[in-house]
């Protein structure tokens, strides 16, 4: 058994092409509109938000006699009336490292919007387990020392059940090595480390940010999705700007004293 500690990874997002856009101004009519979005997801929300009113510009819809030039105002006005479908067009992708299968087994009741791919124990051995412990059990010398003692015996029947059927005898294929390791898995520990891919539009990213740093949630959910809104409200500002961080009293947050949770509570709630 080795100690981690979870990690949050950005590795993609949406892109706007630009030659498709352009073309798409030019036949509506507006080939003079300009974004100044700070990303790309950004101005993918303002364009389809704009898409619905035909709003590119005054008199192009005899309903509308003024626009918002910004795309701060912009997505600030769609997240204020709630018009939550638009912001749904954008995609960020996320590796979710080192984090335990009691999270995944959590995360994954979020499907609305996501798209997920794990680890495999069917596939990957399991030979030196990776494991984050709360605070309060990582400082408890019995609590440790009970934990510890059972994941290293946990590898050590993992290890001999290995031997015994041969996963690594010679003319063993790897079709049998999937099925014996899938078979094997079984006496695997909950909270070993895993990875986890998620991607998720803005919406359901904002839902899962809210409810999942909530006093109530588990506790390294709120770790995990306090570091990943760290990442997207300094990446993308107009549309996660809202969120302020607040502790357990809804004060706001300070390291020092509240220390490591927090909550991330936007301005508008359940866009």
């Amino acid at each position: 058994m080795h100690r981690v500690a979870p990690r949050v990874f950005l590795v993609a997002e949406s892109r706007v092409v630009e030659e498709g856009l352009s073309a798409y101004l030019d036949h509506v009519g507006a080939p003079g509109w300009k974004s100044d979005a700070p990303t790309d997801a950004e101005k993918l929300i303002e364009v389809m938000g704009r898409v619905c009113y035909r709003s590119w510009e005054p008199g192009m819809n005899p309903n509308v006699t003024r626009v918002r030039d910004r795309n701060d105002e912009y997505i600030a006005n769609i997240l204020k009336v709630k018009h939550g479908s638009v912001i749904e067009h954008p995609m960020m992708s996320f590796i979710l490292a080192d984090v335990s299968r009691v999270f995944t087994h959590e995360l994954v009741r979020h499907r609305a919007g996501v798209a997920i791919s794990q680890e495999s124990l069917r596939f990957v051995r399991l030979t030196d387990i990776g494991m984050w412990l709360p605070i309060e059990l990582e400082e408890d010398k019995i609590a440790y020392e009970v934990i510890t003692s059972t994941v290293r015996t946990i590898e050590e029947a993992y290890a001999t059940l290995v031997e015994y059927f041969g996963l690594d005898g010679e003319g063993m294929k790897f079709k049998d090595k999937k099925i014996w390791t899938s078979r094997f898995r079984r006496i695997a520990p909950e909270g070993l480390a895993t990875t986890i891919g998620w991607s998720a539009n803005p919406r359901a990213i904002r839902w899962v940010l809210e409810n999942r740093t909530y006093p109530g949630a588990e506790e390294e959910i709120r770790m995990v999705f306090g570091m990943l809104g760290d990442i997207v409200v300094a990446r993308y500002p107009n549309l996660f700007g809202d969120f302020k961080k607040v502790n357990d009293n809804g004060d706001p947050w300070d390291l020092e004293i509240d220390g490591s949770l927090f909550t991330w509570k936007p301005e508008h709630s359940k866009v």
